[in-house]
């Protein structure tokens, strides 16, 4: 097996994900670069090892960050955190696919595109709702928009369990199923 098939999950110094959705991994040439610069620490390791002329090293499956990186309070507008945010859910009928994101107050109309005027919406939907405002449209959102905070992006994202998950990796993350879709 080729040692691109050994990501690394990434742990700040508290032993937490830096992220769940998408999940924090490092290629093992990262991780390994990372480890000599001395900037981690290996929690664990796949029993696949790397060589030089000169060292063999295992490859790292689990890294810890050494100095502590603070979060940051809010995310980054994206598309991706818009969908993340709304659970990639259309906010008007719920389906789950063909999703494009919705201006409450149109573009047309002055509406901006950031946090608070932004809804993940269907294509069908997007198209029926047009350039209306929600009150001329008949379409309100089931979830009305709002600047989500990242502890919110990773508490959804935690919704969204990855495909691959190495069992090395199972004790630092908690994928929380209990939570509502």
């Amino acid at each position: 097996m080729s040692p691109d098939n050994y990501p690394s999950l990434v742990l700040n110094a508290d032993f937490r994900p830096l992220s769940y959705y998408p999940l924090s991994l490092w290629c093992w040439q990262d991780s390994v670069k990372a480890v000599f610069l001395d900037r981690v620490n290996i929690v664990s390791e796949y029993d696949r090892a790397v060589h030089s002329p000169s060292i063999e090293i295992k490859l790292p499956s689990v890294v810890s960050l050494k100095n502590y990186v603070r979060p940051a309070l809010y995310p980054a507008f994206t598309r991706f955190n818009v969908f993340l945010r709304d659970r990639f859910s259309c906010q008007y009928c719920g389906a789950m696919d063909d999703l494009t994101f919705d201006h409450l107050v149109p573009r047309s109309r002055g509406g901006m595109t950031r946090w608070d005027n932004v809804v993940a919406a269907c294509a069908p939907c997007n198209l029926k709702k047009g350039g209306k405002l929600p009150n001329a449209s008949g379409m309100r959102p089931s979830q009305m928009p709002y600047r989500p905070t990242v502890y919110e992006l990773h508490r959804n994202g935690r919704l969204f369990p990855p495909n691959y998950l190495h069992d090395s990796w199972l004790d630092y993350l908690y994928w929380d199923t209990e939570l509502e879709p």
